[in-house]
C-alpha cells in the first residue's frame, strides 16, 4: 500500500473512512480506518490529527449501548494516532483525557452494567499512558491546575480502583504504571524533571489525593502473595514517589503558615485543595507512620528479593527527601534498612550497604539532632528488650535483632558518645551485652579433654603457623544462641562501640563489671577484648571513618590496665581440675600423667562470696573458659599494640607460657594460639624465636620460683612449655634450672614428685628430639665400623696356631721346650685402640650426663607408693634409656641397677604399671641387647609365658567389651613386643620353645582378632631365629598335606598334624606356613636345600587344598 506523505493525499484517502465511521460505529469501519492510518506518514497525520480523532471520539460519545469490542478497537485506534502525533492544544488534551476515563467508568443510567473485559481495560489504560506521553509541555501542564483537580481526582480514583480490585495481574501493573505517569513520576526520557516551582505546585495538588493513594497502595503492597511480586514492586515505587513529593522537606519549608484567600469563583475548587501547613504535616505524618510501619513489616519479609530491594529504595528516598517531616517514622525505616543488610539476596545486601554508607557519608544522622535522638531512644529500647528477644526468638530472628542493633550503632557513628554519656543508656546496653553473651559451661567434654601426654605437641615446636591455630579460634557455646553468625554480630557490636566510643570510659566501665561479679566475668572479658580490637580498627566494619582515633598512649594505657586485670593472681590461677596433688595419700584410682592443672596442689579457688570446698564441674568449666577468654585477650592486646607489645612481654609472656603447659587441653591450645598472636604482632618468626630471645628472664623467673615452690607451683609448667617449643640451643641456658629441679625433687619427692617428673619427662623428650637422631646415627656408624673391621693375615695365622696347640694339649701331646721356641711366632703389632671403642670413648656429653642423673632418680622413685608417680617414672625411664643408647658403657651399669626395681614392677604391680614396665623392658632390650638375656630368661620370661597361658581361656570366651579392659591391653602389648624382644636378646632354643608354646594358643580363631595378629607377629620373629623348629611346631598342630620322601629308600615323614580335620588354628597356621615358605624361597639357608626342595615339591598339592578348604564354622 502506498504511503501518503502530504496532508492532501492523506485527507483524500482517510475522508471516506472517517465519514463511514461517523455514520456507523461498527468494528469493520474502525478496522478499515486503522488500516488506512498505517499508510499515512507522521507529518501528514499530525496535520489531520483532529479530523481523524473526531469520528473516533464521536464513536465513544455516541448515545445508546455500545459493544465492548467496538470501544476497545476505537481506543486502540486512538492510541495509534496519539503515538504518531503530538497533542498541542490544552482543550483537546483535557477532552481526550475525560473521554478515555469515561470508558473505564460505568454509565450512570444503567443500574447494573455488564462487567468490562480485561482487554478493554488494558486498551484504555494504554491509551491514557500514550496520551500523557504525547502531550506537549504547555498542554500537559494545563492538566495540573487547580481547575482540573476534579478531573485528575476522577482518573486517580479509577486507576487506584483497578490496581486494588482487579484480579488480572497485567491490569494491576498497567494501572499502577499509568498512575505513576499521571503523578509526573515517570522515569522515561520524554518527561523532563520537574523544577522547584513545578514540584511545589504538584505537591499542593496531589496533597489532596495523598490519603487515598497511600491507603490504596498499602493495600496493594500487603495484598495476597498470589498476585506476584511485580504489582507489589510497582506499588512500593509509586508509594514513595507520591509521599516523597507531597511530604518533601524543601516544599514544606516554602509553604506559608496560613492559607491564601482565593477569589469567589474559585472558592469551590479551593475547598478541594489542601494547605500543607504545620498542623496538616504533623497529622499526615502520624497517619503515614502507621501505613509505613505496615508496609515495611510486610515487605521486609516478602519472599521475592525484588520487593525487598524496592523497600530499600523506599527507605533511601524518604530518608533523603522527608527526613524532617517523617522523622517519627524513621525508626521503622531504619529498622528495615539495617535488617536488609544481612538479606539472603546479594543484590539486596549490596544496595542496603550502599544506602547506609551514603547516609553516613552525608552525615544524615550526625547532622540531624532530631534523627540522632530518635536513634538513641530506639537503641535504648532495643537494648532493654535484647535479653528477652534473644531468649524467645529463633536464630533468624536473633540475627535480625542484632543486625538492627549493629545498624543503629553504625548510623550513630561519632554520636555514640552522646548515647554513652548517659549513665542509664550505658548501663542498659552493657547489661544487655553481658546477659546475651552468657556462656553455656555445662559441656562435659571441656573437662574431659586433657593433655594426657606432651609427645603430641613436639611436632609443633619451632613454627608459629603450621600446626598451631591463632588465638580466638576456640568455638564457644552460649546459652541463648548456637549460630556462629549471631556471635559474629555481637563481636561487631562491641568493636563498633570501641571504634566510635570513648575507649577509656568503656574500658573502665566493663573492667568494673569484670571485677564486680564472677558470674559476668567471662562476658565482660569477651567485651573488653572486642572493644580493644575495635579501638585499634582491627576487623571492624563501619560506615564512616572516625575523625580522631585514640592516641597510642590511650591504647597502651587501656591494654596495660586490661592485662593487669587478667593476670592478677585471683583471676589467672583458677581451679581447672578436680584432682590435685594436694591429696598426698596413696592413690587407689589412676590419674594419667599431666592431669592436674595445679601441679603443686596449692591453686587458689575462684573468689566467690562463699568458696566451695569441692568445686563442681560447672565451676571448673567456667574457670576453664574464663582463662581461655583471658588468653585470647592477651593475644588481642598484642595485636592492638603491635611492636610496642615487646615492652610488655616481661609481664605477659611468663603467664602465657605457664598456661601453655596446662594439663587442660582447651587452655593449652588457646595459650599456644596466643603465643602465635604475640609472634605475629611483635615480629618474631616463630614461637621458638620468641622463647629463645626472651629465655634469659624466663629462666631467671623459673629459678626464683623453684626456690619458693610452695608459693609458685607453676614454674615447672613454664619450663615444660619452653622445652617443648624450643631447640637444643636452649639447653645450656636451662641446664642450671634442670639441676635445680633435680635438687628440688630430692628434697620434696614425697609431695612434689608428680610435678617434677612431668618436667623431667619434658626434658628427656626434648633431649630425644634434639639428640636422638644424631646419637642413633653415631651408634649405627660405630656398629658398622666394628662390623667392617678386617682381620690381618697374621691374626688369622695366630688363631689357627693357637687352636692347634690347644688341641694337642687337650690330647696329652705336650710340646718340647725347644719346639716352643722354634714354633714361637713373633708377637703381633699392638693395635691402636679404636676411637669408637668404649675404652677410648671421650667424656660423656652434657645431655647424656643429664639423662644419667635423671635415670638415677628414677631408680629410687620406681618403688614409690603412688601408682601415678610410678607410671610417670617408667615413662621418664624409657626416654633416659633412649638418650643413653649410644653410650653403652654408661647405660649397662645403669640397666644393672634399674633391673631389680623394674622386675618388681613387671611381676607384682598394677596392670597399668606392668604395661608401662614392659614397654621399658622392650626399649632396654633394643639398646642393651644380649646383656639382659640371662636376666630376662631367668626373671621375666617364665612370668610372661605363664601369664599369657593363664589369660588365654578368658580372652577366648570374652565378648566385644573385653577389648576395653586392662587385661586385654596387657595381653596385646606383651604379644606385640615379645617377638622382637626375643630376637633382640638372641634367646636360646629352650626359651624360644617356651615363647612358642605360650603364643600358640593365641592362634586360635576364638581369640580376639588383634590378639591373633599379635601372636602371628611373634611367630614371624621366631621364623627368622629358628625356622625349622617353627615349621615343625606348626605342622605338629595342623599339617595341610603329606610330604613324599625324595627317594624310595627313605621312610615317609609322619607328623601329628597330618590327617586332622580343620580346627580353630587352621587359618592362622596356613598363613604362617605360607609366610615361612616365602621366606625359605627368598633366603635359602645352608643345609636346608633338600628340605626346601621337598617343600617346593608339595606346593601344588598345598595350593589345590587351599582352593577346596571350607571356612571354619
Amino acid at each position: 500500500m502506498a504511503v501518503f506523505d502530504t496532508p492532501q493525499e492523506a485527507f483524500g484517502a482517510l475522508r471516506p473512512a472517517c465519514v463511514q465511521l461517523t455514520r456507523a460505529q461498527t468494528l469493520q469501519n474502525v478496522s478499515g480506518l486503522q488500516a488506512l492510518l498505517a499508510a499515512v506518514s507522521a507529518p501528514a497525520l499530525q496535520a489531520l490529527q483532529e479530523y481523524v480523532l473526531f469520528p473516533l471520539r464521536f464513536a465513544l460519545k455516541a448515545p445508546g449501548p455500545r459493544q465492548q469490542r467496538v470501544v476497545q478497537s476505537v481506543v486502540q485506534c486512538i492510541s495509534s494516532v496519539l503515538a504518531a502525533t503530538r497533542v498541542e492544544k490544552q482543550q483537546l488534551l483535557q477532552e481526550l483525557f475525560s473521554e478515555l476515563c469515561s470508558c473505564l467508568s460505568p454509565p450512570s443510567s444503567s443500574s447494573k452494567p455488564p462487567p468490562q473485559s480485561e482487554e478493554l481495560k488494558l486498551a484504555v489504560i494504554q491509551a491514557l499512558h500514550t496520551l500523557m506521553h504525547s502531550a506537549d509541555g504547555d498542554a500537559l501542564w494545563s492538566l495540573y491546575q487547580p481547575s482540573t483537580l476534579p478531573l485528575l481526582g476522577f482518573a486517580v480514583s479509577l486507576l487506584l480502583g483497578l490496581a486494588e480490585r482487579e484480579r488480572a495481574r497485567q491490569v494491576k501493573i498497567s494501572a499502577l504504571e499509568c498512575l505513576q505517569v499521571l503523578v509526573l513520576q515517570c522515569e522515561c526520557q520524554e518527561h523532563r524533571p520537574l523544577g522547584a516551582e513545578e514540584a511545589q505546585q504538584c505537591g499542593d495538588l496531589f496533597a489532596s489525593f495523598l490519603p487515598g493513594i497511600s491507603i490504596t497502595l498499602s493495600r496493594v503492597i500487603t495484598g495476597d502473595m498470589k498476585q506476584g511480586h511485580k504489582p507489589a514492586v510497582c506499588a512500593i515505587r509509586l508509594f514513595y514517589q507520591v509521599v516523597g513529593l507531597v511530604m518533601a522537606d524543601e516544599q514544606l519549608a516554602r509553604v506559608p503558615k496560613s492559607k491564601e484567600k482565593t477569589p469567589v469563583e474559585q472558592s469551590r475548587i479551593s475547598e478541594l485543595m489542601v494547605h500543607r501547613g504545620p498542623d496538616w504535616t504533623k497529622s499526615t505524618a502520624e497517619k503515614l507512620g502507621l501505613l509505613l510501619h505496615k508496609v515495611v513489616e510486610f515487605s521486609s519479609v516478602h519472599p521475592h528479593w525484588k520487593v525487598r530491594l524496592e523497600l530499600v529504595e523506599l527507605v533511601q528516598h524518604l530518608l533523603r527527601n522527608c527526613s524532617g517531616s517523617l522523622v517519627d517514622s524513621f525508626s521503622h525505616l531504619l529498622k528495615a534498612l539495617v535488617g536488609l543488610v544481612n538479606d539472603e539476596s546479594s543484590d539486596v545486601q549490596r544496595r542496603s550497604t550502599e544506602v547506609l554508607q551514603g547516609m553516613a557519608e552525608q552525615g544524615l544522622v550526625a547532622q540531624n539532632r532530631a534523627l540522632a535522638d530518635v536513634l538513641s531512644e530506639n537503641l535504648h529500647g532495643l537494648a532493654t528488650a535484647l535479653p528477652r528477644l534473644m531468649s524467645s526468638q529463633d536464630d533468624s530472628g536473633k540475627v535480625s535483632t542484632l543486625s538492627l542493633l549493629l545498624g543503629y550503632l553504625k548510623l550513630l557513628g561519632p554520636k555514640i558518645n552522646v548515647f554513652l554519656s548517659s549513665v542509664s543508656h550505658l548501663q542498659r546496653l552493657s547489661r544487655a551485652l553481658l546477659q546475651v553473651l552468657e556462656m553455656d559451661v555445662t559441656e562435659v567434654k571441656v573437662l574431659e579433654h586433657r593433655a594426657w601426654g606432651c609427645s603430641s605437641s613436639w611436632g609443633l615446636r619451632g613454627s608459629a603457623g603450621p600446626g598451631l591455630q591463632r588465638g580466638g579460634g576456640q568455638k564457644k557455646y552460649f546459652r541463648f544462641f548456637r549460630e556462629e553468625q549471631v556471635f559474629q554480630l555481637l563481636q561487631q557490636v562491641c568493636r563498633v562501640l570501641g571504634y566510635h566510643g570513648h575507649l577509656l570510659l568503656l574500658v573502665d566501665h566493663f573492667s568494673g563489671l569484670y571485677r564486680a561479679s564472677a558470674a559476668h566475668r567471662k562476658q565482660a572479658a569477651l567485651v573488653l577484648n572486642e572493644l580493644l580490637a575495635g579501638a585499634a580498627g582491627l576487623g571492624v566494619d563501619v560506615l564512616r571513618q572516625r575523625e580522631t582515633p585514640p592516641s597510642r598512649e590511650e591504647l597502651r594505657g587501656s591494654v596495660t590496665s586490661v592485662l593487669e586485670e587478667y593476670t592478677e593472681q585471683d583471676n589467672w590461677h583458677l581451679v581447672t581440675s578436680i584432682q590435685t596433688e594436694a591429696a598426698a595419700a596413696p592413690e587407689h584410682s589412676v590419674t594419667p600423667p599431666g592431669l592436674s592443672a595445679c601441679p603443686g596442689g596449692t591453686c587458689r579457688s575462684l573468689l566467690l562470696p562463699s568458696p566451695e570446698p569441692h568445686p563442681t564441674a560447672h565451676t571448673i568449666n567456667s574457670n576453664i573458659w574464663q582463662i581461655c577468654i583471658q588468653l585470647e585477650g592477651v593475644g588481642c592486646c598484642a595485636a592492638v599494640l603491635g611492636q610496642e607489645f615487646r615492652g610488655l612481654l616481661l609481664s605477659a609472656l611468663y603467664p602465657v607460657l605457664e598456661k601453655a603447659g596446662d594439663s587442660t587441653l582447651l587452655i593449652s591450645e588457646t595459650a599456644l594460639g596466643t603465643l602465635v598472636d604475640i609472634c605475629e604482632a611483635c615480629g618474631y618468626d616463630s614461637v621458638q624465636c620468641l622463647i629463645n630471645e626472651n629465655s634469659d628472664y624466663l629462666v631467671n623467673g623459673i629459678s626464683l620460683s623453684l626456690h619458693q615452690l610452695a608459693h609458685q607451683p607453676r614454674a615447672a609448667q613454664v619450663l615444660d612449655t619452653m622445652l617443648r617449643h624450643s631447640d637444643a640451643s636452649l639447653l645450656p641456658l636451662v641446664e642450671d634450672v634442670i639441676q635445680d629441679v633435680l635438687s628440688a625433687l630430692d628434697q620434696s619427692y614425697d609431695h612434689q614428685a608428680s610435678t617434677f617428673l612431668r618436667v623431667l619427662h619434658s626434658v628427656m623428650t626434648a633431649l630425644v628430639q634434639w639428640f636422638g637422631s644424631s646419637c642413633g646415627e653415631e651408634h649405627q656408624q660405630r656398629q658398622a665400623a666394628e662390623g667392617q673391621q678386617v682381620l690381618t693375615r697374621q691374626e688369622v695365622e695366630q688363631f689357627f696356631l693357637d687352636y692347634v696347640r690347644q688341641k694337642q694339649i687337650s690330647e696329652g701331646n705336650l710340646p718340647d721346650p725347644g719346639d716352643e721356641e722354634t714354633d714361637e711366632v713373633p708377637p703381633l703389632p699392638k693395635l691402636e685402640p679404636n676411637s669408637s671403642d668404649p675404652e677410648g670413648e671421650a667424656a660423656l656429653p652434657s645431655h647424656a650426663q643429664l639423662a644419667r642423673e635423671v635415670m638415677e632418680r628414677c631408680i629410687h622413685l620406681l618403688a614409690d607408693a603412688r601408682l601415678r608417680v610410678r607410671l610417670q617414672v617408667l615413662d621418664v625411664l624409657e626416654l633416659c634409656v633412649t638418650v643413653l643408647h649410644p653410650h653403652g658403657n654408661h647405660l649397662l651399669p645403669m640397666a644393672h641397677r634399674v633391673w631389680p626395681a623394674l622386675i618388681t614392677r613387671l611381676i607384682s604391680d598394677d596392670p597399668l604399671a606392668v604395661l608401662r614396665a614392659f614397654k621399658v623392658l622392650c626399649t632396654l632390650a633394643q639398646t642393651c641387647g644380649d646383656f639382659l638375656r640371662q636376666r630376662f630368661s631367668r626373671d621375666v620370661l617364665p612370668k610372661l609365658t605363664s601369664s599369657l597361658l593363664s589369660q588365654a581361656p578368658a580372652s577366648a570366651r570374652a565378648g566385644p567389651v573385653y577389648h576395653h579392659t586392662l587385661a586385654f591391653k596387657l595381653q596385646l602389648a606383651v604379644l606385640q613386643g615379645l617377638g622382637s624382644l626375643c630376637e633382640k636378646l638372641d634367646m636360646g632354643e629352650s626359651d624360644l620353645n617356651k615363647v612358642a608354646d605360650a603364643c600358640l594358643v593365641y592362634l586360635s580363631a576364638k581369640q580376639p582378632v588383634k590378639l591373633q595378629e599379635a601372636a602371628q607377629s611373634v611367630f614371624h620373629h621366631l621364623m627368622h631365629m629358628d625356622p625349622d623348629s617353627t615349621w615343625l611346631l606348626l605342622n605338629e598342630v595342623w599339617c595341610p598335606h603329606g610330604y613324599q620322601p625324595p627317594h624310595a629308600s627313605l621312610q615317609p615323614l609322619e607328623l601329628r598334624g597330618m590327617g586332622r580335620q580343620r580346627n580353630e588354628f587352621t587359618d592362622n597356621i596356613l598363613l604362617l606356613l605360607e609366610r615361612l615358605q616365602q621366606q625359605e624361597n627368598t633366603t635359602p639357608r645352608a643345609g636346608t636345600q633338600e628340605t626346601s626342595g621337598w617343600l617346593n615339591h608339595n606346593t601344588d598339592q598345598h595350593s589345590s587344598w587351599e582352593e577346596k578348604k571350607e571356612p571354619l564354622g
